[in-house]
C-alpha cells in the first residue's frame, strides 16, 4: 500500500509543507486538496526531500498549483527535491518554470 504523509507548518510569509512517501494516482488527492487550498491564500514551500516516487498525477498537481499561485500572486517553492522528484520535473521539459530552492531563506 502506498503511503503519503503530509504535514504543514505556518511560517511568517509562507506555509511549509513536508511531503514524505509516494505521490501517485492513489495518494495525490489529499495532497491536491491541501495544496490548492493553501496556494490560493499564501506562498507555499514544499519540502520534497523525502518523496520516494512521483507520478504524472503528482506532477499535474504541482503544475496546476503553480499556475493558480501565479494568478493569485503567490509562489510555489520546491525545497530540496529528491533525485526522483528532480528527474520527474526535468522530464516534463518545464524544469525552469519551477522555483527550486535549497533553503527557506530564499523565500521572499
Amino acid at each position: 500500500m502506498d503511503n503519503l504523509q503530509i504535514t504543514e507548518k505556518k511560517m511568517e510569509n509562507f506555509v511549509l509543507i513536508n511531503i514524505e512517501g509516494s505521490l501517485n494516482s492513489y495518494t495525490y488527492t489529499d495532497f491536491q486538496d491541501k495544496l490548492y487550498a493553501l496556494i490560493e491564500q499564501t506562498n507555499v514551500c514544499m519540502d520534497m526531500s523525502k518523496v520516494t516516487n512521483i507520478s504524472s498525477a503528482g506532477l499535474g498537481v504541482l503544475m496546476s498549483a503553480m499556475e493558480t499561485g501565479e494568478e493569485k500572486g503567490f509562489t510555489l517553492y520546491i525545497l530540496n527535491p529528491s533525485d526522483i522528484v528532480k528527474m520527474a520535473i526535468d522530464s516534463t521539459g518545464f524544469g525552469e518554470m519551477f522555483k527550486i530552492i535549497n533553503s527557506t531563506d530564499e523565500i521572499k
